[in-house]
């Protein structure tokens, strides 16, 4: 534990607890809505808002933050008023967000290559104790959108018109939930960098579902995922001298691989389960097939 005696760990330690509950938390209803390169795309654009803060001489992460938000806002517009043309649009986003990023560091007085690849790849020993303020502030944002309005989330992710049906605001939350994806990018960026912060945010809840079948356990053991893997990978990257960021993905896979793994056994152990209670029910009980399972897929 000599790691906890640097102050630079205990931040990059404080960053990648934070970035391991946000990054789940957010991703889950990005999988839900098959939305699940949406933070790749906005790790592009985010690259611009950084090029932008070294050359304003400004905070890089909240002017990431601030171009991410837009360009989130911008690639839900084209979502839905683009129709055949908005693949070209989004492309042409996301390609711009990352030459924008390459120039205006390049332009920037103190700006260099070197310093555009610890926010690209994740870097700890940059985490500076002004990263550290921000990614709290914005860490407690997303916690509060995604466990606050979980409900509301949820029910848009499965289904827009039967959301809209029902009276919520289904514009209004998807923008929600595209800015809370934005900022999540900005979050993770110092630890595992734009380029990797799409998998934190979706293999974590991949891995999750191999083995649940509610949507609050998918959520709990994604977050417990993602704390585990961001930790795990902070500090082998301390003792090994290796990326944190390319770490932390390749353990987030690792994990899916093992779950999956086990999914086989605890599928047929449960399907053994319920045919033993099937069995022991009184024949004249009468039950609609797969009510059960349905039930438990839409707990929140």
């Amino acid at each position: 534990m000599d790691f906890l005696d640097y102050a630079f760990m205990q931040r990059a330690l404080l960053a990648a607890v934070l970035v391991g509950i946000t990054a789940p938390a957010v991703g889950i209803y990005l999988v839900q809505r098959r939305q699940a390169l949406m933070g790749d795309g906005i790790g592009h654009v985010a690259m611009t808002g950084v090029g932008l803060g070294f050359l304003l001489t400004w905070s890089p992460v909240w002017m990431a933050t601030l171009v991410s938000v837009l360009g989130a806002v911008l690639m839900e517009l084209i979502r839905w008023y683009g129709k055949t043309r908005g693949d070209i649009a989004l492309a042409m986003l996301f390609y711009g967000g990352m030459a924008g990023g390459v120039m205006f560091i390049n332009l920037a007085p103190t700006g260099s290559n070197a310093n555009l690849t610890s926010y690209l790849f994740g870097s700890l020993s940059t985490v500076s104790e002004s990263d550290v303020t921000a990614i709290c502030v914005l860490a407690a944002f997303v916690v509060l959108v995604t466990l606050g309005l979980r409900r509301q989330l949820f029910a848009v992710s499965q289904d827009e018109e039967f959301a809209r049906v029902t009276g919520l605001p289904v514009r209004v939350l998807n923008l929600l939930t595209a800015v809370t994806a934005a900022v999540t990018v900005t979050v993770a960026m110092r630890v595992v960098g734009l380029l990797l912060v799409s998998a934190l945010m979706v293999v974590p809840v991949a891995a999750a579902q191999q083995i649940t079948r509610s949507f609050a356990a998918t959520f709990v053991i994604a977050v417990a995922i993602g704390v585990s893997v961001t930790i795990g990978g902070t500090v082998t990257s301390y003792y090994q001298d290796v990326p944190p960021g390319a770490t932390i993905v390749l353990l987030t896979i690792g994990a899916f691989i093992a779950l999956t793994a086990l999914a086989a056994p605890l599928a047929r152990r449960r399907a053994r389960a319920r045919a033993a209670a099937d069995g022991a029910t009184d024949p004249g009980d009468c039950t609609i097939p797969g009510s059960r399972r349905a039930a438990d897929e839409v707990g929140v």
